[in-house]
């Protein structure tokens, strides 16, 4: 007997009440499990496509090191 028939089998043996919550609990568990693995495959997708052609006509794209300021020296503490 599967794992899933095995919990199939003991719901059937629960009150109505407890039956809910055990369902409950189980898609809890799925959301909690089962979802993360898709999710991020759909977020990676979600991602992109919400940021894809955002840059506009007037981004500037020649931007080089001369364009970026310089970092201010730092001083010990001691």
């Amino acid at each position: 007997m599967s794992l899933a028939e095995n919990i199939y089998h003991h719901s059937r043996k629960l009150p109505e009440q407890a039956a809910r919550e055990a369902l409950d609990f189980v898609q809890f568990l799925e959301q909690r499990y089962a979802a993360k693995g898709a999710a991020r495959a759909e977020d990676t997708e979600t991602f992109l496509a919400a940021v894809a052609g955002t840059l506009g006509d007037d981004f500037p794209d020649d931007i080089t090191d001369d364009d970026l300021g310089t970092d201010a020296p730092r001083h010990d503490l001691d």
